[in-house]
């Protein structure tokens, strides 16, 4: 059941300042709040995507949605606030994209394993554990609350000739 009031938010592209602030703290679960949970759940569905941070639609708060069923499975939706690593063990080199740095995947390595704690929005604190693709996107959606693109962990090489790519398409009136 698709609900009528959503809406698809524009993600914004690497270059665009939000993505480099660090993001607020939530510190009350508001029905705005609510309301962009699941206005960020459709866009990330509609683009589609694994994984959205609220400054990735220009909201500069620690809010993150994750869904590796792409919406396929209720069940697999996770949807957190202020969400913190607490434990990171081992390593895995992975390609790896993001939204907001569209036409872009490169190999990234991130932990195998983390465990993340945050708030739902019903107010719950919980604690989760997780492993391979699913411990790479939330320390993926993370970084954006930290200012930071997976980009930034690939050489400076490869992140010299990124900014370029995206510099150009600015300048030529392309999407970036």
């Amino acid at each position: 059941m698709i609900e009528k009031d959503l809406t698809i938010m524009e993600i914004m592209i690497y270059g665009c300042p939000v993505l480099k602030e660090k993001a607020e703290p939530v510190t009350d679960i508001t029905d705005d709040i609510v309301r962009l949970a699941r206005d960020m759940v459709f866009t990330m569905h509609a683009a589609p995507g694994i994984g959205l941070a609220a400054p990735q639609v220009n909201h500069s708060l620690k809010l993150i949605a994750i869904d590796l069923s792409v919406g396929e499975k209720k069940e697999q939706l996770i949807v957190l606030l202020n969400p913190e690593l607490l434990e990171k063990e081992g390593e895995a080199f992975m390609e790896e994209g993001c939204l907001s740095v569209p036409e872009i995947n490169e190999k990234v390595s991130r932990p195998a394993r983390v465990v993340v704690r945050g708030t739902t929005l019903d107010g719950k604190d919980i604690t989760l554990e997780a492993r391979d693709l699913l411990a790479r996107v939330f320390c993926h959606e993370i970084d954006h609350l930290e200012g930071k693109l997976f980009v930034e962990h690939l050489s400076p090489l490869k992140q010299h000739l990124i900014k370029q790519k995206f510099k150009k398409k600015r300048e030529s009136g392309g999407a970036a």
